[in-house]
């Protein structure tokens, strides 16, 4: 199961975290080749505004092509299975960097936008289809935990872009196209994995009724001593799904059995996009600056938050089986709003003491641990949960569209909040934080060590009613 979890990880969510690091290191070296590639094509030098425009579309296009991977990564996981799925998405990761690679050798800065796009589809993909696999392979008292495995490689991804980014290793100038087309090894080390461990049992029995590879599939993951549970319970699960077939997003909206369970992943995916991280990340150089850190030493500095993240999806993964999601989705919000809190103080008064810039740098690596332990994680295991077979693919790619509509219009308004607000677009976070929290806190019950059945009766009240 542990080896299982790897092989998913290093081509799937892994992949989205290092190629959301990578694009910060090689930005002046990127504008120059844009300068030199625009003079010597079209003999005159490029306008700065467009040179702003050019590089925005290849930082943003990611995002575009993480929605297209979000919106058809649930229909792969339906035709080609989960496995199936993950191996088909390194074709694209491998096209990806062909192009970002030659784009410097040929002078084609048309190649580097297509595959920053492609490589979005390839992390879009991943997003919605590792965790799904993670979910159904996984029984039920490990589940939490084999979950936060996307996490973990998500973060795990950040902070390996952000060592390999470093300049003297391929951060430098020389180096760059092979910084971006570095994203292939994962995605060769996917393909000599993942083939040696089995399809998804859920996926073989309740979706292609293949009760045979079914139990072979388990008792490679379970053993053949304890497998028996695990084949029961998605005995049970195949039964009330009666040969259902697995519904299409917009079937999802107009079904009343499921709808506070999509209303929860709606306002837990928006709420993680919307909780002020991106904020974090904008303001950290600048309080870094503050507290006396020299430029050349931000980018070492900066590998504290990424280790951060990293630290905390594992304690988030170790706790989330003895805690539960609950405690620690709420309690991660909540310390959020805290140091949205303690932020917009220490920002205010930065020039009054000369300590105040530490606590604001203090703050920065506790909303890091904060978001890391609850929100970070949690929700995509919550996605995975809330659920059953027919429904999942489909609650994937709305949870997948909405966090990449989410992370680009934050990418594109986030610059005026801060222009706006200053220090004080942080009370905005404050208050979406504090509102998430009690969402949960009033609708979300908790699911450790529950079958996806028995979560589906938490929930049947609350969208039935009486009637229930």
């Amino acid at each position: 199961l542990f080896l299982a979890v790897c092989a998913v990880g290093i081509g799937g969510t892994f992949q989205y975290g290092y190629n959301v690091s990578i694009i910060n290191a090689p930005t002046q070296h990127i504008h120059r080749f844009l300068n030199e590639t625009w003079t010597t094509r079209y003999h005159k030098e490029l306008n700065p505004d467009l040179l702003t425009f050019l590089w925005s579309v290849i930082a943003s296009i990611f995002s575009l092509g993480g929605l297209c991977g979000a919106l058809i990564g649930g229909s792969m996981a339906i035709r080609l299975g989960r496995k199936g799925a993950l191996l088909m998405n390194n074709v694209i990761a491998i096209l990806a960097s062909i192009l970002m690679g030659i784009s410097f050798p040929t002078g084609l800065f048309e190649l580097l936008i297509v595959g920053r796009f492609l490589i979005g589809v390839n992390s879009g993909v991943g997003l919605c289809v590792q965790p799904l696999y993670i979910g159904e392979v996984a029984p039920k008292h490990l589940r939490g935990g084999m979950a936060m495995g996307s996490s973990i490689f998500l973060t795990g991804g950040i902070l390996t872009g952000q060592i390999i980014g470093l300049r003297e290793l391929l951060g430098g100038e020389t180096y760059w196209p092979l910084l971006l087309s570095s994203s292939c090894f994962p995605a060769f080390a996917q393909l000599l994995f993942l083939p040696w461990f089995p399809e998804s049992p859920r996926y073989l029995l309740i979706d292609r009724g293949d009760e045979l590879s079914c139990a072979k599939a388990l008792k490679r993951f379970h053993g053949s001593s304890d497998y028996r549970r695990e084949m029961e319970d998605i005995q049970r699960e195949c039964f009330a799904v009666d040969g259902e077939k697995p519904k299409k997003p917009w079937q999802l909206f107009t079904d009343r059995g499921v709808r506070w369970q999509l209303i929860t992943v709606i306002v837990m995916t928006m709420g993680q996009q919307l909780s002020g991280i991106n904020a974090i990340y904008f303001y950290a150089t600048y309080i870094f600056k503050q507290a006396g850190i020299s430029a050349e030493k931000i980018p070492y500095v900066t590998l504290g938050t990424g280790a951060c993240e990293c630290l905390t999806a594992l304690t988030c993964g170790l706790l989330i089986d003895y805690v539960g999601r609950r405690y620690l989705i709420i309690g991660g919000y909540l310390l959020m709003s805290l140091w949205s809190t303690v932020l917009t103080f220490s920002l205010t008064y930065q020039d009054l003491y000369a300590w105040v810039p530490y606590i604001s740098m203090a703050s920065i690596f506790a909303f890091i641990l904060s978001f890391g332990l609850g929100p970070g994680g949690i929700t995509n295991t919550l996605t995975a949960e809330l659920f059953i077979q027919s429904s999942r693919p489909a609650a994937y790619m709305i949870a997948g569209t909405i966090s990449w509509i989410s992370f680009f219009t934050i990418g594109m308004l986030f610059p005026f909040i801060v222009n706006g607000l200053k220090q004080y677009c942080f009370l905005v976070f404050l208050l979406e934080c504090s509102l998430v929290a009690a969402f949960i806190f009033l609708v979300i019950p908790e699911t450790k060590n529950k079958s996806f059945l028995e979560i589906k009766k938490e929930f049947h009240k609350l969208n039935f009613g009486r009637n229930a």
